[in-house]
């Protein structure tokens, strides 16, 4: 045998020890988190692991290389996406959703590998200084995301592209009526009168504004956005003439705490989870130095309903940089430390599953649509992003607090009734929309 071969014959046989101990580290790991349904693993060997009880949706997944099974089993929270991204994770029955769902559901009867739990305490103990967004970073993240091409959010949202959680009366509304519920919902909270200043901070592509304006005649309504496109999407929503039975509107590319002056009434929806953990205290104190003194805020933001933790690296690293997704505990001492109260609190549960199905089944329609805006990589990092999310929230502690708060005990009811009263009244009313939406839409899609 030459020198040559019984070198490659040792190379053959680390090979082969390597792979046999991925496989074993892989079908040990996987067997003590998958304990229903019915999973099978191809491992980059050609190895086939079966785990589970056989039930439900056969799923079936392979690794096309022994680096990429060693990355899922030492850091699955950040490589399983990238692994997808790059093709080197496939599904080979059932879908994405499927798996990922299986395994957060099934992980919640198990405890996490040494190696996960070191990982996790330590980017649980660098949450706060991975996440001072100041001004500049701020307007740095946000354009990572929603500065994208805008007809990638024409292919999934509904037609007023509302980017957020939607508020499902039932379970089989459609997502079209669960956003306009939801807007309904955030304006009964807000007790909106004729003449009323209202501050909408991240206001996104404008419908809830125009909304609020619509309950607000006489009144005043101020978006303000960090990101271009949006900005300049809902400038062109608002018509030239304006309607005197409705409030003015006005959108402005401005940070929140570059803004002075008075409103009887502030609401910040899906942009709060950007503010970062350790600019809480001056967001609440500065939405203090803006409300009045008999003024009502709302805020509506994605929560976590157990203990602080971190936010995912994958999704920190390729959908929402500097995002971090607070507890409760983390949000209520910094509304009292700015001298406001919390009135209300309302914990949506499970309708963030339902509004990311919506989007899932949209985007995955329109896959190809979206494929020739970007390439196929970037479809793939989508529909894990929407798959993980909506699977986080219907099997973690993921949920959106709605959180009313005031700085006088007297402004709102001493009950709850006056939300519904509210909601029906509105829903008993056309929700027109204005002349100006069709333009935007001309401009930017197609």
């Amino acid at each position: 045998m030459s020198r040559l071969q019984a070198e490659d014959r040792r190379q053959n046989k680390g090979a082969a020890a390597t792979s046999g101990i991925a496989d074993w580290s892989l079908k040990r790991a996987l067997s003590h988190i998958v304990t229903r349904g019915a999973l099978t693993v191809t491992t980059a060997s050609g190895r086939v692991l079966t785990f589970g009880d056989g039930s439900g949706q056969p799923v079936h997944v392979r690794f096309t290389d022994t680096r990429a099974q060693w990355a899922f089993l030492v850091d699955a929270d950040l490589r399983l996406g990238e692994l997808y991204m790059d093709d080197r994770f496939l599904v080979e029955q059932g879908s994405l959703y499927d798996f990922v769902a299986m395994m957060l559901r099934e992980a919640q009867n198990s405890t996490h590998p040494l190696i996960a739990r070191v990982i996790d305490h330590i980017r649980t103990r660098l949450r706060t200084f991975r996440h001072r967004n100041l001004p500049g970073r701020s307007k740095t993240n946000v354009a990572h995301h929603y500065d994208l091409d805008g007809r990638l959010y024409e292919l999934f949202l509904d037609a007023d592209r509302q980017y957020s959680c939607a508020y499902f009366e039932h379970p089989d509304q459609s997502l079209e009526e669960a956003q306009l519920a939801k807007k309904r919902h955030l304006a009964a909270k807000l007790l909106i009168e004729p003449d009323h200043s209202i501050l909408d901070i991240g206001c996104g592509w404008g419908g809830l504004a125009l909304h609020l304006a619509e309950q607000a005649p006489g009144g005043y309504v101020l978006g303000v956005t960090l990101s271009e496109e949006q900005h300049e999407y809902a400038s062109k929503r608002v018509p030239a003439n304006i309607d005197r039975s409705k409030g003015e509107v006005q959108f402005a590319l401005r940070d929140y705490r570059s803004l002075t002056g008075h409103f009887d009434r502030i609401v910040s929806v899906g942009m709060f989870e950007h503010v970062g953990l350790a600019s809480y205290r001056t967001f609440f104190r500065k939405c203090a130095e803006l409300l009045e003194d008999d003024g009502i805020m709302v805020l509506h933001t994605i929560g976590c309903a157990a203990t602080p933790g971190f936010t995912t690296p994958w999704l920190d690293k390729y959908i929402f940089p500097g995002g971090y997704i607070p507890a409760l505990s983390e949000i209520v001492p910094e509304i009292e430390a700015a001298g406001l109260s919390v009135t209300d609190v309302e914990v949506l549960r499970l309708h963030y599953a339902w509004t990311l199905a919506n989007w899932r089944e949209r985007f995955m329609a329109r896959w190809a649509e979206v494929a020739k805006l970007y390439d196929e990589r970037f479809c793939r990092m989508w529909e894990y992003y929407l798959s993980t999310a909506e699977a986080a929230f219907r099997y973690e502690d993921l949920v959106v607090f709605q959180i009313q708060m005031s700085k006088r005990n007297d402004v709102v009811p001493v009950t709850r009734d006056y939300i519904a009263r509210n909601e029906a009244r509105r829903a008993s009313k056309p929700d027109v929309e204005l002349s100006g939406e069709g333009k935007a839409n001309d401009v930017l899609v197609g």
